[in-house]
């Protein structure tokens, strides 16, 4: 017979083999619930932490995540896969040198993991640190050539630094093994965008919408090509569907005030790239348009001030029309 330890740790085990099942299956609600009965029944099952704040990061709770996983690593300090995870909730809730502290600590168990250095690009990555932070992805991809997100953060990197083909080159391969992530078609996208090769940018964000068909991303990047290729209406739509999601989306607003600059209603153009500009993000040509529909309203030197601005923000925009514009 069992003694009363005894069994709570074997129902706690069995609570616990059920909440792994409930795990594997994405049902996260019911993996929780069951974690927290192995948990009742032995606080102090470390595995069960584990994979409890494993299953509240998949539900996007990375807080209560954070905090479950310092719980795991007091009560074994050993279980270092806790420290890998918990790296990986702290950077989701800008704890970036607590979590590259984690990764420091495991670094030598796990020199052969491509995950462990998927997450130490990440984490470079947020802190601008990005040649440091290629390096890393670099070590991901070349311990696992199907990691598919190494390679769609690397090109996003890539298109941060302006590194546009290597950028291109990395959501190709992405999109070779996983021909439907979202993240990569939007960002091939947005390359082919730039390259004016307007059909083929179209079917990247036509295919992310096929399956979200509210993504606000895909709805104001499909909006600017049409904007771009004349279906002013079209695109407008698109643009404001997404600006209902996300208003302070810098892109779309700029986009807005592309609507309106080809309508003829500078005044209407520019109040929208203001906006954009309020929210101090970067957004590519932003300076530069905005500085044109000041001159569309005959307003040069306010016109010649925000190029100056947009020159130090090398908006290649800005740089052309202030060398026409401006002494």
């Amino acid at each position: 017979m069992f003694s009363c330890g005894g069994q709570d740790k074997k129902d706690a085990a069995d609570f616990f083999l059920k909440a792994n099942v409930s795990l594997t299956q994405n049902n996260y609600a019911e993996a929780l619930r069951l974690y927290d009965e192995a948990i009742a029944k032995n606080a102090d099952f470390s595995d069960a932490y584990l994979n409890k704040g494993i299953t509240l990061l998949k539900m996007n709770r990375a807080e209560e995540a954070y905090e479950i996983l310092t719980e795991a690593i007091a009560i074994d300090p050993t279980l270092v896969q806790a420290n890998l995870v918990r790296a990986e909730a702290g950077l989701n809730i800008g704890k970036i040198n607590e979590s590259l502290e984690d990764l420091a600590q495991i670094e030598k168990e796990y020199k052969d993991s491509s995950r462990f250095y998927l997450i130490k690009g990440d984490l470079l990555s947020t802190r601008g640190t990005d040649q440091l932070a290629i390096s890393e992805y670099d070590k991901a991809i070349s311990l696992d050539k199907s990691n598919v997100e190494a390679y769609v953060n690397r090109g996003a990197l890539y298109y941060r630094m302006k590194s546009y083909p290597a950028a291109k080159s990395d959501f190709e391969k992405a999109l070779a093994l996983d021909s439907s992530h979202p993240q990569a078609l939007n960002n091939l996208g947005l390359i082919l965008s730039k390259e004016k090769d307007w059909q083929r940018a179209l079917a990247c964000f036509d295919k992310v919408l096929s399956t979200q068909p509210d993504d606000a991303y895909s709805l104001n990047n499909k909006g600017y090509v049409l904007l771009m290729t004349g279906a002013l209406e079209e695109g407008k739509k698109l643009v404001e569907r997404a600006l209902d999601k996300q208003p302070r989306n810098g892109y779309a607003l700029r986009n807005v005030g592309i609507y309106y600059a080809q309508k003829k209603m500078p005044a209407e153009a520019l109040k929208n790239y203001l906006k954009a500009i309020d929210i101090a993000e970067p957004v590519d040509q932003l300076y530069g348009l905005a500085g044109q529909a000041y001159l569309d309203n005959k307003q040069i030197d306010d016109a010649c001030k925000i190029w100056k601005q947009g020159i130090i923000l090398k908006d290649s925009v800005a740089v052309q029309l202030a060398a026409k514009h401006c002494r």
